[in-house]
């Protein structure tokens, strides 16, 4: 094990190292972590909303109300993260050259609105909310990226207004920026105005479309699922909602399917299918969410002596309970960390497969084709999910012993990382 953790750490710690000093993926790091509080308010509030099996207590009329009451919550926040990571980069991306950072988050936003279509089911100027989100990220991302290089780029080449002396310094900034500002949303309005051309339409549609088409002709079975998975872990790692973009494609699929193995559970028939919504849903996301982080948290707790990971745990675990793990994704960070690329990528594919051979074997019951709430804890979903067989929990558990052994390593790397920059900001207060 020494051996093993020496060689992880010769190998990843260059990596790290050169990539940490890179400025588009430090303003990227930095921008999710701007958005992270309003990520984690509404995490809690989408757990708190969709409380498993409380519309058999109070009814569904009640409950639909008390969804009502919540929904803008989250509403406000992870429906539109897209919003608040951009303003992050392009403030970071300024800020990290010595400029006027606010105005690199108000580019970058507005560049990107104007890249985003402004019409819904015919109405125009009205702005669809989907866009702002997770469908929106990537472009959201690049757009921040190359708003934030050209209005530096304009400010460099000294394309500014230099107001007299006297003059406030904050009507000053305002007019300096002026020039910069109106230069880069123009690049910005040239290039939606040439794409309405195109049979795409908008470069949000150019864009997705680009990730979708090569999705679709994947198709379904073992090998298009761990294709799936991969790439949903993929996705996340570079701070794209994977499962809303690679299940947009696979959900018609993996929906059909799972009806099919309800019809064949209902008539008390032989279920036809393996992979189902549900098999994705509980047998990999419903273990803590994407990337099956509930048993991540049980190894933080099993043996890292970092502050920062431990209460990382604490914040992480009560959501993970209910499959909802932004806190663990943004707060560790998972995403572009190359300390943990490797579990991260590995784990859910791994228990992909071990899932689909012990159900092909006939060790774990098929999914049932019933839709459990996605924010029912790990264990009872498995159980509910095959039709109330207890093997479908054991399932779950086998699952979780994998991502914790997988894991393990790569956390006691990390931790003597956190642990070690802990100690020496310890000794330098002494």
């Amino acid at each position: 094990m020494d051996k093993f953790m020496e060689m992880l750490e010769n190998v990843l710690m260059p990596i790290a190292e050169k990539l940490n000093n890179n400025r588009y993926l430090t303003a990227l790091r930095n921008g999710f972590m701007v958005a992270l509080p309003m990520i984690i308010f509404g995490s809690i509030f989408v757990v708190i909303a969709n409380l498993p099996f409380l519309d058999r207590l109070i009814g569904d009329d009640a409950f639909a109300a008390y969804q009502n009451a919540l929904g803008p919550a989250s509403a406000a926040t992870l429906s539109i993260m897209g919003l608040f990571v951009i303003i992050g980069i392009g403030y970071k991306m300024v800020e990290g050259r010595g400029g006027e950072a606010i105005y690199g988050g108000v580019v970058a936003i507005a560049s990107f609105l104007i890249m985003t279509p402004q019409i819904v089911e015919g109405t125009p100027n009205v702005i669809p909310t989907n866009s702002l989100g997770a469908q929106g990220m990537f472009l959201g991302i690049f757009t921040a990226f190359v708003s934030a290089e050209l209005y530096h780029l304009f400010v460099r080449k000294n394309l500014t207004i230099k107001m007299p002396e006297g003059v406030p310094s904050a009507v000053a900034r305002s007019f300096s920026a002026l020039i910069p500002v109106t230069l880069t949303l123009t690049l910005f309005l040239v290039i939606r105005i040439i794409f309405s051309f195109t049979p795409f339409e908008t470069v949000q549609n150019f864009i997705y479309t680009l990730v979708q088409q090569p999705l679709t002709a994947l198709g379904s079975g073992l090998p298009a699922t761990l294709v799936a998975v991969l790439l949903i872990q993929v996705f996340w790692f570079f701070g794209l909602h994977g499962q809303i973009i690679v299940n947009s494609v696979f959900d018609p699929i993996w929906y059909s399917l799972n009806n099919d193995n309800l019809a064949a559970f209902e008539a008390g028939e032989e279920l036809p299918h393996i992979v189902t919504k549900q098999f994705i849903d509980t047998f990999i996301v419903g273990i803590g969410g994407s990337g099956m982080t509930l048993a991540v948290i049980f190894v933080i707790f099993a043996v890292t002596k970092s502050r920062q990971l431990r209460e990382l745990g604490k914040l992480g675990g009560p959501s993970g309970i209910f499959n909802v793990n932004e806190p663990l994704i943004f707060g560790m960070p998972i995403i572009m960390n190359p300390l943990v690329m490797i579990p991260w990528l590995l784990a859910p594919v791994v228990v992909a497969a071990v899932t689909y051979f012990a159900m092909s074997t006939g060790f774990a019951p098929r999914p049932a084709g019933i839709i459990v709430p996605w924010t029912t804890p790990a264990l009872l979903s498995g159980y509910l999910a095959t039709g109330n067989n207890i093997m479908g929990a054991v399932m779950q558990l086998i699952n979780m012993v994998i991502v914790f052994v997988i894991w393990f390593p790569f956390i006691k790397l990390l931790d003597k990382q956190y642990y070690g920059e802990e100690m020496r900001i310890a000794e330098a207060k002494a």
